[in-house]
């Protein structure tokens, strides 16, 4: 059976033109940093969003745990958001391998952090405390619905973060989804911060990889950590290649991901039991949540649509995230909604 994947935009599968970039690359020793592809993809991505260098890492994971270890030292703290990726999705690695503190701060519905929350959470120089070396924002922000940060926004909180003596990390995984959803360069939603991390492997689909971007003098430290967390790749061009074709071809066709987002929400929101939840949609995310009234619980359910052939994230025992990307296709919103209808129809 061929399956219609919601779980994510990480299952995107390479283009045709990205496979064939990939085959032809040209290649070198990346450790030496004789890779010219990797070398082209980290000017490019480092252009993009205004800053002076980039590094190509394996995962975003690994782009921001460089990142907090780039920042911060041991017994450091960096305060973020209580549904922060960092926080909630990367195992806890800048503690496990860095010694550095979370210290994390209520989400608002938004996704924002509020900026008086931010200023508080700020510690004094004091030999109890630990030293708040570092704040990091994400944009857009995941758990909060996929929603988009404005510039007016990211300005205030990178503003209040440096006004404390802060450096400021953006893991903007999904940067491109809010750039296209607020009509902006990648740069006016970079601009404000020290460093930045964002994916290719998402919606932009690449089959591997991350680039963090910041500094110079930040990416010389972040590229000698990279090499301790065993992250050093030889003929990476190979990967990095479609890195590239991603960032020539693939942002701004996100606004097509965002608008099949909108035409499922709406296509849901008609059946019966089932929310839109956490605003949505916004950018390329669609959150729901299935009334109790229904008698049906999210695993009966995801069981029940597998069989029609389409695959979710459950996010909760009620609750679903659906991630539109590349390879859902207009026609494909109608299926995904019958496909509900005749599931949530079967007791």
């Amino acid at each position: 059976m061929k399956f219609i994947d919601l779980r994510s935009d990480t299952v995107t599968l390479p283009t045709e033109k990205m496979r064939k970039a990939m085959a032809h690359a040209e290649l070198g020793d990346d450790v030496y940093g004789e890779d010219p592809t990797v070398n082209r993809l980290q000017a490019m991505a480092a252009e993009r969003l205004g800053m002076e260098a980039g590094l190509f890492v394996p995962s975003g994971t690994m782009g921001n745990l460089a990142a907090v270890l780039a920042h911060c030292g041991r017994g450091d703290e960096v305060i973020m958001g209580d549904c922060g990726h960092t926080f909630v999705y990367e195992a806890g690695g800048i503690s496990a391998l860095g010694g550095v503190h979370p210290h994390t701060i209520p989400n608002q519905p938004d996704g924002t952090l509020k900026i008086e929350d931010i200023r508080h959470a700020v510690r004094s120089d004091n030999e109890h405390f630990p030293k708040s070396k570092l704040l990091i924002l994400e944009n857009t922000q995941n758990k909060c619905g996929g929603v988009s940060l404005s510039r007016e926004y990211m300005l205030e909180a990178a503003n209040a973060a440096h006004q404390a003596g802060l450096n400021v990390h953006l893991d903007g995984a999904r940067i491109f989804n809010a750039t296209v959803d607020q009509g902006l360069p990648a740069e006016k939603l970079t601009d404000m911060v020290d460093s930045v991390t964002f994916c290719l492997s998402k919606g932009l689909c690449a089959p591997v990889g991350s680039v963090l971007c910041g500094s110079k003098e930040f990416i010389k430290e972040a590229h000698r950590i990279r090499k301790q967390l065993g992250g050093g790749m030889r003929q990476a061009g190979v990967l990095a290649a479609a890195g590239i074709v991603a960032l020539e071809e693939m942002t701004d066709r996100l606004a097509e991901d965002h608008a099949h987002a909108k035409a499922l929400a709406d296509g849901l929101k008609e059946l019966e039991g089932i929310h839109l939840d956490k605003g949505s949609p916004n950018t390329n995310m669609v959150y729901i949540v299935l009334d109790p009234s229904l008698g049906m619980d999210a695993k009966t359910l995801a069981t029940k649509l597998r069989s029609e052939g389409i695959l979710v994230g459950m996010a909760g025992p009620r609750h679903f995230r659906l991630v539109c990307h590349y390879w859902i296709r207009d026609e494909n919103v109608t299926e995904i909604v019958n496909a509900f209808k005749r599931a949530l129809s079967i007791a």
